[in-house]
């Protein structure tokens, strides 16, 4: 594979799940693909509570690396995932989607942005092992 597979998190605000996503997706699968996160209407800033425990648990500073984009300012992707937005999630071409379904924890306890981050990076994970073995 020379280049690289593209993959998209994407969610309505592209200030938490997708943030969390695409930070774990460098971290864990960089070597496998490139993580971009966007949203169809984006926040001032990514959540602050996800940047704390994406940092406490990842050693990851998400504000150094990343910053809330609009959908329209990624580069053409292969793969979009949809975190779970309980709304018309946002549309954007790919050979492959699928959505993750994760409840946002934006506004509760540590605990739900914990669990959060530990489905992500599982999900990060399996989607590297299918890509790598050409299962996407």
């Amino acid at each position: 594979m020379n280049d690289k597979v593209k993959v998209a998190f994407v969610c309505v605000h592209n200030s938490c799940r997708s943030q969390m996503a695409e930070a774990l997706g460098k971290h864990f699968a960089s070597d496998t693909f490139e993580s971009y996160s966007a949203g169809t209407h984006v926040k001032d800033q990514i959540n602050q509570d996800a940047v704390r425990i994406i940092k406490e648990l990842y050693d990851i500073d998400m504000e150094e690396t990343q910053r809330n984009k609009l959908i329209e300012e990624l580069p053409p992707v292969d793969i979009v995932i949809t975190m779970g937005c309980n709304v018309d999630c946002p549309y954007l071409p790919s050979r492959h989607r699928e959505d993750w379904g994760l409840d946002d924890p934006t506004g509760l306890e540590d605990e739900k942005f914990i669990a959060t981050a530990k489905i992500i990076e599982k999900k990060i994970l399996d989607l590297k092992l299918r890509i790598k073995n050409e299962k996407i």
